[in-house]
């Protein structure tokens, strides 16, 4: 083991996307035992040090892939593609079109019920598509980390629009 792997290499999955969530609790499991600082005790400070260290890898590197947001960040990352860096990953001018048509929507929908719920169902819809287009971008061989990180920046957006509308229609409610 070493500090400086991937968080994949450190678990030993294999670098893509779609991850086996048994195998990676097996693996964090395993790991924890391993390197829990308890086991180091009787070996002094610097060993429990170490072992501290570890341990707060191990937790950090499982956060990260057990989230699908986070994992498909980080794949993009480590392979120089940051989608929360604008200047990386600009949105389409057709997504930037079709984000202002959906505020706009939001903006005429407010208090009523049957059409946030169809503007809902519409930027839901388009969610789903960013995300498969991630999830098949990222398990590609080699992983095409530039078009993902476009799919996420558009995701975010997407994101914060659904939790606009979320507002919105708790408010009608």
């Amino acid at each position: 083991m070493n500090l400086t792997d991937d968080d994949f290499a450190l678990f030993q999955l294999p670098l893509q996307f779609d991850v086996d969530s048994e195998a990676l609790e097996r693996a964090r499991q395993a790991l924890q035992l391993r390197c829990h600082p308890d086991r180091f005790v009787g070996q002094g400070a610097a060993a429990q040090r170490v072992a501290m260290q570890w341990s707060v890898r191990i937790n950090e590197a499982y956060a990260r892939l057990r989230a699908p947001l986070e994992r498909a960040i980080y794949l993009c990352q480590l392979a120089g593609y940051d989608p929360r860096q604008t200047a990386q990953a600009a949105l389409p001018p057709e997504l930037l079109m079709q984000h202002m048509q959906w505020r706009e929507q939001l903006d005429d929908a407010h208090g009523q019920a049957q059409a946030l719920l169809a503007l809902q169902g519409e930027v839901q819809q388009e969610h789903t598509q960013r995300w498969q287009a991630v999830a098949a971008a990222l398990n590609q061989q080699p992983v095409q980390a530039k078009e993902a990180a476009q799919h996420l920046q558009a995701l975010m957006f997407i994101e914060k629009l659904m939790a606009e509308i979320a507002q919105h229609q708790e408010a009608t409610a």
